[in-house]
C-alpha cells in the first residue's frame, strides 16, 4: 500500500519568495522580482512539423512521434511503440527529435487538449524519430531554459490558459506559429529552473505511485463486482441458495454457455415492443447540440449496467422533430453499438427516470421490452456481463467493434421467471454496494490528487512557494 503525507508531497512546509512582483500577464499573477518573464520566442527554438503518415518511394524510413503519443504520455522514452513512415532527408534533419525537446499538441477537436505538453527523455537514434503533424516542436536553448522546467511550465494552468484562449476554431482547433510563439511563460534563472525541475518530478512521481496504486485497487474492485454481476445473471449460481441450480441446459450460444433448465432462452427482439438506433449521416451531429432541450443519449452514457449522466448533450425541439422516432423514455434498455476492448459494444443501461425527455444517438440502441418477461435492470446487467465474449463474436472491426440494431436484435439472453429476476437484482445490489461505495472512494482520491497535482506545478512554475530549500531532499 502506498501512503502519503504532507511531507512525501513536500509543500507543507514551503515559504513564498521574499519579493515578488506583478508579471505583467493576468494569468501569472505575481512572479518572484529576481525572475524575467519571457515570450516562448525568445526561449526556443520552434519547429512546426509538415511530416505526416505516409510511405513515398525514395524516402527514408522513420518512426513517427504523433499527436496521440504525446497526448498519452508526458515523455518520450526509449522503446515506446511509433508508428512507421517516411521522409526526406531535409525534414529528418528539421523534425528529427532530440533528447531534451517539448512537444506540443497545435491541433485538436477539443480546445482544451491543445498545447499538451511531452519531453523527450532520450531517444535511441532521433535523427530517425520524427515529430509528426499537428505537433509542434519546441528546443530550448540551453543557455538560458532547461527543457524540464519547459516542460513544467507548459504544463502549469497559467501557460496552458494562454495557448486555449489563443486556439482557433469551430468544429476543431489549432494553434498558429505566432500563437505560440507569443505565449509568455515565468523565467527563473537557470540553475533555479533546474532545481524547480528536479523538484516536481520528485513530488510528481510519489503523487503518480500512489494513483497507479489506487487504480490497480478499482481495476481488482471492478473484476470482483463484475464476477459477481457474471455469476449472477447467467445462472452459474442460484442467489436464493448461493449454489449452483440442480440442472442446466445449453443455451445455443456461446456467451450464454449452459443456463437454468427452467430459464426461457429468446433473443431481444422476441421480448421487445419496439425498438430503434439514432439517426445517422447528417441528420444529427455536433453543430446541433443546444445547452437546453432534447436530451441525446451518447455511446459515453451508456455505461456498465448505469446510466452514466455527467457529459450531457441537447437538441432543440424543433431539430429533434425532424428526425423521426428516436425516443428515450424512463426505464427503456439502452445498448451500445460501438466500443473496444475495454468498453465492448453490447454493454447495456437502463434510461434513468430522471433523464427527462430524450433520443438515441447513432451507435446506439433503444429497446423498450415487454415487462411481463424481462425486467429492464436484469436484461442490462446480464447483456453488459455477456457483451465482452459476445462482441468477439458479433461484431465488425480491429481496434473499435460495431454491431447493428438488427445483429442486436438476434442476440439471445437467458429469461428466468420474474421472481427469480427481481431476487438476482436484489442480490446484485446487496453483494455489490460495498464494493461501489470503495470504488467511489478511490476515484475521488485519484482525482484529488490529480486537483492536488495540478495546484502543485502551477504554484512551484509561477514561484507562488520557493522550493530551493528542499534541494537536500532531492
Amino acid at each position: 500500500m502506498v501512503r502519503l503525507t504532507d511531507h512525501d508531497f513536500m509543500t507543507a512546509n514551503l515559504k513564498p519568495y521574499p519579493n515578488m512582483k506583478y508579471s505583467g500577464v493576468e494569468w501569472l499573477g505575481e512572479v518572484p522580482s529576481h525572475w524575467e518573464v519571457r515570450r516562448l520566442r525568445n526561449v526556443t527554438e520552434m519547429r512546426v512539423s509538415n511530416v505526416d503518415k505516409h510511405s513515398r518511394k525514395n524516402e527514408d524510413q522513420v518512426r513517427l512521434c504523433n499527436y496521440v503519443d504525446v497526448y498519452k504520455n508526458d515523455r518520450i522514452r526509449p522503446g515506446m511503440s511509433f508508428m512507421q513512415g517516411t521522409a526526406t532527408a531535409d525534414e529528418i534533419e528539421r523534425f528529427g527529435l532530440r533528447t531534451g525537446d517539448v512537444l506540443i499538441t497545435k491541433d485538436s477537436e477539443v480546445w482544451n487538449d491543445i498545447g499538451v505538453p511531452a519531453l523527450v527523455e532520450e531517444t535511441e537514434d532521433h535523427s530517425k524519430l520524427v515529430s509528426g503533424y499537428h505537433l509542434a516542436l519546441l528546443r530550448p536553448y540551453p543557455d538560458s531554459t532547461h527543457s524540464g522546467y519547459l516542460f513544467r511550465a507548459l504544463q502549469s494552468v497559467a501557460v496552458a490558459r494562454q495557448l486555449h484562449v489563443k486556439a482557433n476554431g469551430v468544429t476543431r482547433f489549432g494553434l498558429t506559429r505566432h500563437a505560440i510563439k507569443a505565449v509568455r511563460m515565468p523565467l527563473p534563472p537557470l540553475r533555479e529552473q533546474a532545481a524547480i525541475a528536479r523538484f516536481l518530478d520528485n513530488a510528481d512521481g510519489r503523487i503518480q505511485r500512489y494513483i497507479r496504486a489506487k487504480q490497480t485497487l478499482i481495476a481488482r474492485l471492478d473484476e470482483l463486482k463484475r464476477a459477481i454481476i457474471h455469476q449472477a445473471v447467467t445462472g452459474q449460481i442460484d442467489v436464493r441458495s448461493g449454489r449452483p441450480y440442480p440442472a442446466y441446459k445449453r443455451s445455443g450460444t456461446e456467451w450464454l454457455g449452459k443456463v437454468p433448465e427452467h430459464w426461457d432462452v429468446a433473443r431481444l427482439r422476441q421480448v421487445a415492443l419496439e425498438r430503434c438506433d439514432g439517426p445517422f449521416g447528417s441528420g444529427l451531429k455536433s453543430s446541433h447540440y443546444t445547452d437546453s432541450g432534447i436530451r441525446v443519449v451518447r455511446l459515453q452514457n451508456i455505461g456498465h449496467g448505469e446510466f452514466r449522466d455527467a457529459d450531457a448533450a441537447f437538441v432543440s425541439p424543433d431539430h429533434y422533430a425532424s428526425l423521426g422516432d428516436h425516443s428515450v423514455i424512463p426505464g427503456d434498455l439502452l445498448i451500445a453499438g460501438l466500443g473496444d476492448r475495454r468498453h465492448p459494444p453490447g454493454r447495456a443501461c437502463v434510461a434513468p427516470a430522471t433523464l427527462g425527455p430524450a433520443m438515441v444517438k447513432a451507435d446506439c440502441f433503444r429497446f423498450r421490452l415487454n415487462r411481463d418477461r424481462v425486467k429492464p435492470g436484469f436484461a442490462a446487467a446480464q447483456l453488459t456481463a455477456t457483451a465482452p465474449v459476445a462482441a468477439a463474436i458479433l461484431s465488425t472491426g480491429a481496434t473499435r467493434q460495431r454491431t447493428n440494431l438488427e445483429i442486436t436484435s438476434a442476440r439471445k439472453i437467458g429469461i428466468p421467471p420474474l421472481d427469480e429476476q427481481f431476487h438476482i437484482i436484489d442480490y446484485i445490489g446487496t453483494r455489490t454496494d460495498r464494493i461501489r461505495i470503495a470504488l467511489n472512494a478511490a476515484e475521488r482520491e485519484i482525482n484529488l490528487l490529480n486537483e492536488y497535482r495540478t495546484r502543485m506545478i502551477a504554484d512551484v512554475v509561477t514561484g507562488k512557494i520557493d522550493v530551493r530549500q528542499q534541494e537536500h531532499h532531492l
